[in-house]
């Protein structure tokens, strides 16, 4: 089976502008999730869904792969939806690691294809989530049924705990994997009520009828979404050089 990573990398972004080319460590976000992206073995194929040009040429500095894709393009899932339309990349799976994302751990890979021989056609992953994270709308939470099958995706805590039995929460890890055939389906949605209510794409996807296998993983991430999560991340690298020493 042919599983191609597609990193969407926007340039727009509003809360850090530009963050794409924010530095850790001396290298930019896009290099840092090239680098890790390829080296995962899964992969036949890895490239960027990149909207302007500036983002094109530094990926060329470092030997990255890219195709150009609209700026109106409403998510990264629409990014790699044009890519497959346009013939700029054909595979059976395609993954979508987003260029915020540099700390996706391989294992964390491992987790999110095992069902791809096997089950459904949109896989994703969630983990263990602390009460803090629990308690903050930024943080994705989902349920699941026994067969890992998604039933929903919140910003609010979920399920309700009424009579204090204490279940585990999880919390959303937002790297997705998806047949070419799902993609095809997603391509045709419009918006739909709880999608457009909690601003989640996958909502979208579950309200329009498709399964969502999202499995669980040990591993966590660190998203870039503003200066303060840039300077989590180094605090991230700082410990796990200490524990080398």
């Amino acid at each position: 089976m042919k599983i191609a990573c597609v990193i969407p990398a926007r340039l727009g972004s509003t809360r850090f502008p530009k963050k794409i080319f924010a530095l850790l460590q001396g290298k930019t976000l896009l290099q840092s999730v090239w680098e890790a992206a390829t080296s995962c073995s899964q992969f036949s194929d890895v490239q960027f869904a990149v909207d302007s040009l500036e983002t094109a040429e530094h990926i060329h500095s470092f030997g990255g792969k890219y195709q150009m894709t609209s700026p109106t393009c409403s998510s990264g899932t629409h990014r790699i939806i044009e890519c497959i339309q346009k013939g700029y990349i054909d595979a059976d799976v395609f993954v979508n690691w987003q260029a915020d994302e540099p700390f996706i751990h391989s294992q964390m890979i491992t987790d999110l294809l095992q069902g791809i021989e096997k089950e459904g056609t949109i896989w994703t992953l969630k983990k263990l989530a602390t009460l803090e994270e629990v308690r903050r709308s930024d943080v994705v939470k989902v349920v699941a049924d026994r067969y890992h099958k998604a039933l929903y995706f919140s910003r609010s805590l979920i399920p309700f705990d009424r009579d204090q039995t204490f279940p585990d929460y999880y919390k959303h890890i937002g790297l997705y994997a998806y047949t070419k055939e799902a993609l095809n389906q997603i391509s045709h949605f419009g918006q739909t009520p709880l999608c457009r209510s909690e601003n989640l794409e996958q909502l979208l996807w579950l309200e329009e009828g498709l399964t969502i296998h999202a499995y669980t993983t040990e591993h966590d991430t660190i998203g870039i979404d503003t200066k303060e999560d840039l300077l989590k991340a180094e605090q991230f690298i700082r410990s796990l050089s200490k524990e080398l020493y």
